[in-house]
This record gives C-alpha cells, structure tokens and sequence, in this order.
C-alpha cells in the first residue's frame, strides 16, 4: 500500500488553513523546493510570506496575482563580472524561478517588501460585509408578554 504525504502541497495555500483544501494540486511540481519560503500568520487575518532569494535583485523578482493565484518569479541575470570569475565550489544557488501560491478569495496582497536577502510579502483576509455575521432582531408585539412557566425541576422529572 502506498502512502501519499500532501502536506507539500497544503503549506502553500495561504487561507484555506480551516479547510484544508488542495486547491493547488495540478499546478504543482515535485522538484520546487527552491527557493525556500515560510508562511507566518501575524494576527487575526493578517499573514507572511517570507522567501528566501539572496543574490536576486529587486529588479529582478516580479510580484503578480492572477484569479487568486500568487506568482513570483525570479529571473537570474548573470553579469558580465561572474563571467569574468572561476568558481571552485559553487553552493549559492541563483536560478531562474517561478513559485505559485494558491489564495482564498478573501486574501488580498496588501504590499511587498525586499531586506536582508528576504522577499516579504504581507497578505491580509478581507472579509466582504455580506458574508460577515450580523444579529438579527426578533420582532414582534409587546402587549402580549410571555408566558411563565412556574415549577420546579422536581416536578418535571
């Protein structure tokens, strides 16, 4: 019997985390473990992404949303000056990337941060006013009052 571990594709999707959906399993790849990211709730509706993309530049990560889906790409550009270098041992890795990360409907970016070799981006869940809880009252006429019941729960039993 084969086991199958889903939690890969659960920890990108940002605001399902009560449902638990795998909205994002077709456009998933089994080899994307680059770069490294995290997902931070930060309070009550507001979260992180927080990528890992030392060596990129700001102008060379691109930032899109499209039908609720969070793309960021990285273009790796090579200078004219690491051509120039010869390299004995090469770990820092700086491909080209795209990472996607699939987005409730109630998830908004809100902006979008670059410090320290770290892609922050701040998301927050919006609520639209018709699906938020609202108290209804109950009408009726006052001239009637309710019946009382009297007793104790002794006589009921």
């Amino acid at each position: 019997m084969r086991a199958f571990d889903f939690a890969p594709l659960l920890r990108s999707s940002v605001g399902f985390e009560n449902l638990n959906r795998l909205v994002d399993f077709a456009t998933r790849g089994e080899g994307d473990a680059y770069p490294p990211y995290n997902i931070e709730k930060l309070g009550e509706g507001a979260y992180r992404i927080s990528m890992a993309v030392a060596g990129f530049g700001q102008d060379e990560l691109d930032l899109t949303v499209q039908e609720n889906v969070l793309i960021v790409t990285g273009r790796a550009q090579e200078g004219p000056e690491t051509a120039e270098r010869q390299f004995l041992h090469r770990g820092i890795a700086k491909r080209a990337f795209e990472r996607r990360f699939q987005l409730a409907d109630t998830i908004k970016v809100t902006g979008a941060g670059y410090e320290h070799g770290l892609l922050n981006i701040d998301l927050v869940r919006e609520v639209p006013e018709h699906k938020k809880p609202r108290k209804i009252e109950i009408g009726g006429s006052d001239s009637s009052p309710a019946p009382v019941i009297e007793g104790s729960s002794r006589e009921a039993a």
